[in-house]
């Protein structure tokens, strides 16, 4: 197998994470609103149906209250006027990087191109990007959000590979998720780098590179890790 010469990285639980704390946003919801709040904001993230669409976070949160009120026994609760007050409190830009995020870019930029390829649209995102002056690390930013076809579909993956002109082959997606980055990278063609960030196993996916550490990026660079290895 060729060793990678392009990198591309997810954002969101790869490169970065929020400061938010998650509680704080879910009591903002029921304050914007003047409700008792009732469950918690785990609850409310477990009660959501995966993540949201690029354009319907409001009634994707919305769906979440719905739901979490159900399991109190709330009727008619304001779940859309509660998932405006939660939106309203968020701050994108609160983020920082993850251990290891700007060794790994640094050693990318070193090998050849490099690229993120995130999920949501440019107005979720780019606040992110501008935050942690990644403009000036990367070569191109592709928002998935704002395509016709978001991860796990090949077009954002091939979005980012013709915007660092390079083909799927040499190029190697970095991701915390197995089903959205490995298997969309895979079903495009690239190689997939999963960084779970825990003690997770694969499952039945089979990564190329599965990175227990960000900054091991470099040993999949050099040609120094197997393909199908555990750094």
């Amino acid at each position: 197998m060729t060793t990678p010469t392009a990198v591309v990285f997810d954002l969101d639980g790869t490169l970065c994470t929020s400061h938010q704390d998650e509680a704080s946003l879910f009591r903002a919801a029921f304050e914007a609103v003047d409700v008792a709040p009732f469950g918690s904001a785990d609850e409310l993230w477990a009660a959501l149906d995966g993540p949201p669409g690029p354009d319907d976070e409001q009634s994707h949160l919305a769906s979440g209250f719905r739901r979490l009120a159900a399991q109190y026994g709330h009727r008619r609760v304001p779940a859309d006027d509660l998932a405006a007050g939660l939106l309203a409190a968020v701050d994108r830009s609160a983020v920082s990087f993850l251990p290891g995020a700007e060794s790994a870019l640094a050693t990318a930029r070193e090998h050849g191109p490099v690229g993120i390829m995130t999920n949501g649209p440019r107005r979720r995102q780019e606040p992110k990007v501008e935050a942690l002056a990644l403009d000036d690390r990367v070569d191109t930013v592709v928002y998935a959000g704002d395509l016709p076809r978001r991860k796990p579909h090949p077009e954002p993956f091939e979005a980012v590979c013709e915007a660092v002109e390079t083909s799927a082959r040499s190029t190697v997606y970095v991701g915390d998720s197995l089903s959205y980055d490995v298997a969309g990278a895979h079903g495009a063609g690239l190689l997939a780098a999963w960084y779970p960030g825990g003690d997770d196993e694969p499952g039945a996916y089979r990564p190329d590179y599965v990175l227990d550490r960000l900054d091991d990026l470099g040993d999949v660079l050099d040609g120094a890790d197997e393909p199908g290895g555990l750094l």
